[in-house]
């Protein structure tokens, strides 16, 4: 069989593998495999059911819409969820069925409860019960009358009236009774986590509508049926779990020493000592104690990004493009206990005692597959996207490291095309964030340009993760050293790699979209432009968007009222009369983390100042188009993208110019 270079279309054959669940016993893996079925316009996942020992594997639901299993304590039992398409006649009905089932039984589940979402479920330890936290409320059928922030939610549409409260679900009943926080009007539960002597809940709760990104800790005693706060104002990720004693409580998060720039810390609570401070056990490490590596590969996953074991919390963290598996104690320094290579450990879950640890691995040529560690000896469990992966060429992307003019190491890396494929040109592509990374998280889209034969410049400038907290934080400063860094990239991959100065092309989206629009708007070194969910505008991102007013004064200082100037100063849109570049700019009309007027704001500046521009908007999309948009709206974006690089780096549309001509001739 010939090898042949990857296509948009090539999405179909990929196989999405996630949720990697180790049972307490260590023997058994319960994981999600996802299929994207292009002619149904669909993805359609399934779970199944590994033996650790041999290796086999059965199904246990057979799907199509199957995800998220989560094993009991006792080994016999799990839930997970299934999602159910509704007609018109039942539009406002929950659409996500949470059920039960036996791993000896497969195929067989019951109803447990019919839910608008799941925020985050754990188990009681005797596997009779859930805490559950669980959307309520619904926005108006018809119109909509608001009195709550925000309005809508990016992935979730209307949610002005949607609470996520706190539950104990009965497995076998089904009945849910609500967990009482204070006297709370508005609340937003991030996380919940039953303790193992189950005696406790602990539960982080958002309860100030205006700033959503402050997190309260409570304890809610079950024999007493009262909450206790523990701690106010934290931030961050907002996960929780016990210590196997049940006395201490580790948080994932921060108080904002940084604004939004701040790194996920893992921050324990004693809460029998409720004067203490917490102790921070990821200080020393400086790195953000979450996977932020970009890959468009992923599939929906209901793991913690923490696990207290007997040998200590696990949790991943984000490392010079790289996302290791570290485990840390009270009192010790984190150290990693699975070490990825180049590679991403993508989730993960271990046995109580910690001597077993299943998750999945993924790196910039192979996507995710099951991996089990036990005390370091890894073994693959895997192999869903083998023979996909032997029917196409895939380069290997070359990792390189430049001084920036401040002194700073910046890293990088280059994909060019595959072995045969002819070089056309080149594109630096910016990721979203700012406080991602790019590394050896698999990218399809990067090969597909590959493919085209496009060379890939990607890299990690300053406001990026995977480094320390000053490297990530560029609050005010958007456009200034970030920009730096990006530039001098440029001009550090065209002398070395020799790429033609002439045929370059810049992209991204989300704040890679923003970076992009300021570049075209302060250089005309790029001969095309994409610009996907970008942003063009601070001052009407802050009043429009899910997070706009809050992320919008901590990242760039300013508001519409206090200090405006400085709002428009960093906003893309004012340079507008500067663009020269052709610029095809990519947006969904339901993206509220950056919403639709970003795209039209920028499209008719560039259109009345003469710019060649292209606007493309994918209906029932929202900002994560790229990543779990439907399957024929994700190849047809690639389709555009390659479509405007040949039309402007390999010079199609001057022939097809040429050839009118000649045919009129």
């Amino acid at each position: 069989m010939t090898a042949r270079v990857l296509t948009p279309e090539t999405l179909r054959n990929i196989v999405l593998v996630s949720n990697p669940a180790i049972t307490p016993d260590g023997g058994k893996i319960l994981y999600t495999v996802a299929r994207i079925n292009i002619d149904a316009d669909t993805y359609e996942s399934s779970i199944s059911l590994l033996d650790v020992a041999t290796g086999f594997e059965e199904p246990l639901q057979q799907g199509p819409s199957d995800s998220c299993p989560i094993p009991a304590p006792n080994g016999r039992h799990y839930v997970f969820i299934r999602r159910v398409e509704r007609d018109r006649k039942q539009r406002g009905q929950p659409g996500l069925e949470l059920r039960f089932a036996s791993i000896d039984r497969p195929g067989a589940s019951r109803l447990i409860a019919r839910v608008h979402g799941l925020v985050s479920v754990s188990w009681s330890p005797d596997s009779l019960r859930l805490a559950a936290a669980i959307p309520v409320g619904l926005p108006d059928e018809d119109v909509k009358v608001v009195e709550t922030l925000p309005v809508w939610f990016n992935g979730k549409g209307f949610i002005y009236k949607t609470q996520v409260k706190p539950f104990i679900v009965d497995v076998y009943s089904g009945y849910m009774e609500e967990i009482k926080l204070d006297d709370v009007k508005w609340m937003q539960v991030a996380d919940i986590a039953w303790s193992p002597d189950g005696r406790k809940i602990a539960v982080t709760v958002s309860r100030v509508m205006e700033k959503p990104y402050l997190r309260d800790l409570y304890v809610y005693y079950l024999d007493e049926d009262r909450a206790e706060l523990v701690a106010e104002k934290l931030s961050g990720f907002g996960e929780i779990v016990w210590s196997p004693d049940s006395r201490y409580i580790a948080y994932l998060g921060h108080r904002r020493e940084r604004g939004f720039a701040t790194h996920n810390k893992i921050l324990v609570f004693d809460t029998e000592d409720r004067g203490s401070e917490p102790e921070c056990l990821t200080c020393s490490l400086d790195r953000n104690a979450v996977n932020t590596a970009n890959s468009d590969v992923r599939f929906s996953s209901c793991l913690k990004k923490l696990q207290w074991t007997r040998k200590g919390i696990l949790f991943v963290a984000s490392d010079h493009g790289r996302a290791p598996l570290y485990s840390v104690e009270p009192g010790s320094e984190p150290t990693i206990v699975i070490d990825p290579g180049e590679g991403v450990v993508d989730e993960f879950s271990a046995t109580p005692d910690g001597a077993r640890i299943a998750y999945t691995r993924m790196t910039a040529t192979e996507p995710r597959e099951v991996y089990v560690s036990d005390g370091g000896n890894a073994r693959r469990l895997t192999r869903h996207n083998d023979t996909w992966l032997s029917r196409y060429k895939l380069s290997k992307p070359e990792k390189f490291v430049f001084k920036a003019s401040d002194g700073v190491e910046v890293e990088g890396w280059i994909l060019r095309p595959p072995e045969g494929v002819e070089e056309k040109g080149w594109v630096l592509y910016i990721h979203g964030g700012p406080k991602t990374m790019f590394g050896y998280g698999f990218m399809h889209e990067f090969h597909v340009l590959a493919g085209r034969g496009y060379t890939v410049v990607y890299t990690n400038p300053r406001g990026s993760d995977g480094y320390s907290e000053e490297f990530a934080d560029i609050r005010c400063r958007y456009g200034e050293r970030d920009y730096q860094d990006l530039m001098e990239a440029v001009e550090y991959v065209i002398e070395r790699y020799r790429l033609p100065r002439d045929k370059a092309a810049v992209m991204g989206g989300s704040y890679g979209g923003f970076m992009t629009n300021w570049i075209i708007g302060h250089t005309d070194l790029f001969k095309a432009a994409v610009t996907m969910r970008s942003i063009s505008n601070w001052i009407s991102m802050y009043g429009t968007t899910d997070i706009g007013w809050y992320f919008v004064e901590d990242q760039i200082c300013c508001t519409p009222w206090r200090n405006f100037e400085h709002c428009w100063e960093k906003s893309p849109l004012k340079y507008a009369d500067r663009v020269k570049t052709p610029t095809l700019i990519i947006h969904s009309n339901e993206d509220y983390r950056c919403w639709l007027d970003q795209a039209l704001q920028l499209y008719t500046a560039l259109k009345l100042h003469g710019v060649e521009t292209r606007l493309a908007i994918f209906p029932n999309e929202n900002h994560d188009l790229s990543r779990s948009g439907k399957p024929k709206h994700r190849v047809k974006r690639l389709q555009l993208i390659l479509e405007w690089l040949d039309e402007h780096l390999a010079g199609k549309k001057e022939e097809e110019k040429a050839g009118r001509e000649a045919g009129n001739a």
